[in-house]
């Protein structure tokens, strides 16, 4: 495991990140934490705020007490707040939250009534060892890509996944919420992660459905491994109703997902496609389990990314959750090819 201590390079890093979110001489910050968060994370960005002149303060929740049936390390959203109001109204009045909880909190259940407050932007820093955000570092001229992408979104009302390794997935995208973040963002209600360059949608309720092939080399992100083999899933509105596969990869899921005793956990959370030059694939095989969050493979430039658990716009909440990148695959847009074959198309070609 690599040292985790302050590095003037990382500080560095977090400076330029921290200013590249609007934050300067005079904003208002919360930076929040929990107390399992990765300790240099949260001693970074004191240290960058305190540079650029920021109104600081830090809050660090207990982090809850285990209440599941199997070892949870990605639920994909943050309890640690756990409707603690003090924090909640706190963190309604300053301009920029900065997320250092282990699992942060864009699906956490307080953070639609802290958006609707209509003053606070959410700036998520993954549990990454500061070497994996040191090389992902979110750069100014990612922003226009991930902002055409994110409206292509928008705009479209259907979106179909496919691959050689049999994937035809279907997804209503009317009315559904759709984001992206290439690591910054400077007005209310913006929510932004480091490692950035995601284009997600949060598909409403009765909008997904068909056939998800993960093939060998694809990722399960709450395992953080490569896939050795196969998994067939049957989509049906919204909910994985068929887990098919011999192999290890199709038996851990199944019984992980069975393990939780909870229809939610079946349900689609988001789905969407990365567009971060600087992820690699590779680097998982660089890496201890402990060393990375595993957010850099979601946002790999021409990967397709779905994702199980916790969907607020559908009103479900759950511990349960998988994300899960695909390399490979083409996506359309309402017949529009945007990903062919795992690579960016058009306007959004780095």
């Amino acid at each position: 495991m690599m040292q985790e201590r302050i590095e003037g390079k990382w500080l560095a890093a977090f400076r330029r990140v921290l200013a590249l979110n609007g934050i300067g001489k005079g904003t208002p910050i919360a930076i929040i934490a929990e107390t399992q968060s990765r300790p240099v994370l949260v001693h970074l960005c004191e240290l960058a705020a305190y540079d650029l002149g920021a109104e600081f303060c830090i809050i660090t929740m207990p982090t809850p007490a285990l209440n599941a049936p199997v070892p949870v390390k990605s639920t994909g959203t943050s309890w640690a707040i756990q409707q603690n109001r003090a924090v909640i109204e706190a963190l309604k009045r300053v301009d920029v939250i900065v997320d250092c909880t282990v699992e942060g909190l864009i699906h956490a259940p307080e953070w639609p009534e802290i958006e609707a407050a209509g003053r606070t932007r959410l700036l998520v820093i993954t549990n990454e060892h500061p070497e994996i955000l040191e090389r992902t570092e979110p750069k100014a001229e990612h922003g226009p890509k991930v902002l055409l992408g994110t409206q292509m979104l928008r705009e479209a009302s259907e979106m179909r996944v496919t691959s050689a390794a049999g994937t035809d997935l279907t997804i209503n995208l009317r009315g559904a919420p759709c984001g992206g973040t290439a690591g910054f963002g400077t007005n209310p209600g913006d929510v932004a992660h480091w490692p950035g360059g995601l284009c997600l949608a949060f598909p409403g309720k009765n909008a997904v459905n068909g056939r998800i092939v993960m093939d060998v080399g694809d990722m399960n992100l709450t395992f953080k491994t490569y896939l050795t083999s196969r998994i067939d899933c049957t989509i049906e509105n919204d909910f994985v109703t068929a887990i098919k596969g011999d192999g290890i990869d199709a038996l851990h899921f199944r019984e992980y997902m069975a393990a939780w005793d909870d229809p939610n956990a079946y349900g689609l959370s988001h789905v969407g496609w990365g567009m971060n030059p600087h992820a690699h694939w590779i680097s998982a095989a660089m890496y201890d389990k402990r060393d990375m969050q595993a957010v850099e493979f979601r946002a790999l430039a021409g990967s397709f990314l779905w994702s199980t658990g916790a969907n607020q716009y559908a009103g479900r909440y759950t511990l349960g959750h998988f994300d899960l990148p695909m390399r490979n695959c083409t996506i359309a847009l309402d017949g529009r090819i945007v990903v062919k074959a795992g690579v960016l198309q058009g306007e959004l070609a780095l």
